[in-house]
């Protein structure tokens, strides 16, 4: 009989969801809203009030908080995701008009 391995089990690790940012930048409510994680731009306030929306690793409740490319935010239940220039590489990128 063969002896069972242990095995650890391992996280899936998800890439970002990459956005690219045309302009200077796009506020916090702006971005929930065009990646589906909040139906319209009034359900922001709220949303952030009742969650904890990390943006580059901190907590954040200001639907107005400027994100600018680098900036990398993660809500609950989502794959994190990642403000990037015009032209940066990715593997999957949305347009964002600012």
């Amino acid at each position: 009989m063969l002896a069972k391995r242990n095995r650890v089990p391992t996280a899936r690790i998800e890439p970002d969801r990459k956005f690219v940012v045309r302009g200077d930048h796009i506020t916090l409510g702006q971005l929930l809203k065009l990646a589906g994680v909040i139906g319209s731009g009034g359900e922001a306030k709220i949303y952030l009030s009742e969650t904890a929306v990390m943006v580059n690793g901190e907590p954040e409740q200001r639907r107005g908080r400027k994100l600018r490319p680098g900036d990398r935010v993660q809500a609950p239940d989502t794959v994190p995701i990642r403000l990037i220039a015009p032209g940066e590489e990715g593997e999957r990128e949305e347009a964002i008009e600012s």
